[in-house]
């Protein structure tokens, strides 16, 4: 039977790649993007992989939470059954911008989006047999110190702590489905040669570029592990882990820290009216 995979971030980068070799395996890809070019030119490599599977795409602005709302909304209707979500879009943001809702970016896109989806779709992958729930992290985290009184910040070290979020939050999500058939975990990619952070400023971006060049990862790299745990039966009943390689890999002590998990999910409830229970 066809598995359907909803995927952010998938328009480029590791995200793309993935999402080329699964529909090549033979899944259905399933798009959430917000550029309408990028997305038809990921359709048509999705069609090259797989003619004979009708792939889709939804757009939405994933910073905005009304517009994560709106899209999981959406996808909950037309995709009664999801056998794999992979929460992957997310970016570096510099200086003070704010998004509509008068949010970190950093915060909204990386970490929010991640939490109001997972949780809004929750009914359709528990109609999956299996389900599996993919968060992108990265290695990054163990640079991170949470500090709750200033989430709402840009840069380098708010990206680090955002990645520190998406950690905690499928540490205490894997908790809440200990006895359910959805699984949750979260994967450190690998520095990879991608479209990461070229939207900064001109130091961070041609910093990042002569390290991308120097010691960057291909994307097909990158992708590796993504595709594993989309994928592999071994990891089939495995939740709440953090993945680096393919292998489970101990993440920092903040990131299991269960005080954290909690007061981050009680803010994250509080700025979206969405919970473990929410209904659409």
């Amino acid at each position: 039977m066809t598995r359907n995979i909803v995927i952010t971030g998938a328009t480029s980068g590791i995200g793309e790649v993935a999402a080329i070799k699964l529909a090549a395996s033979g899944a259905r890809i399933v798009l959430i993007a917000r550029d309408k070019g990028r997305a038809a030119a990921t359709l048509k490599k999705l069609s090259e992989a797989n003619s004979t599977i009708d792939h889709a795409v939804y757009f939405a602005d994933l910073s905005s939470v009304a517009e994560m709302k709106r899209i999981a909304t959406e996808i909950s209707v037309k995709e009664p059954v999801i056998d794999v979500l992979i929460n992957n879009a997310g970016a570096v943001f510099m200086g003070d911008e704010k998004t509509v809702d008068g949010l970190s970016p950093t915060f909204a896109l990386n970490h929010l989006a991640y939490f109001v989806i997972t949780l809004l779709l929750l009914p359709n992958l528990r109609a999956s047999a299996s389900a599996r729930v993919i968060c992108t992290a990265s290695r990054a985290h163990r640079y991170a110190k949470m500090n709750f009184d200033d989430l709402q910040r840009n840069g380098i070290l708010a990206y680090a702590q955002s990645k520190l979020e998406n950690l905690l939050f499928v540490h205490y999500l894997a908790q809440l489905l200990k006895y359910e058939s959805v699984t949750i975990n979260a994967f450190h990619p690998g520095f990879v040669a991608t479209r990461f952070a070229d939207n900064t400023n001109f130091f961070w971006r041609s910093l990042m570029r002569i390290r991308k060049k120097l010691f960057g990862l291909t994307i097909e790299q990158g992708a590796s592990t993504l595709i594993y745990l989309a994928t592999t039966e071994e990891v089939a009943t495995i939740s709440g882990k953090y993945f680096v390689d393919c292998k489970s890999q101990q993440p920092s002590d903040a990131a299991i820290n269960d005080e954290y998990a909690q007061k981050l999910w009680k803010i994250s409830t509080s700025l979206t009216a969405v919970d473990f229970s929410t209904k659409i």
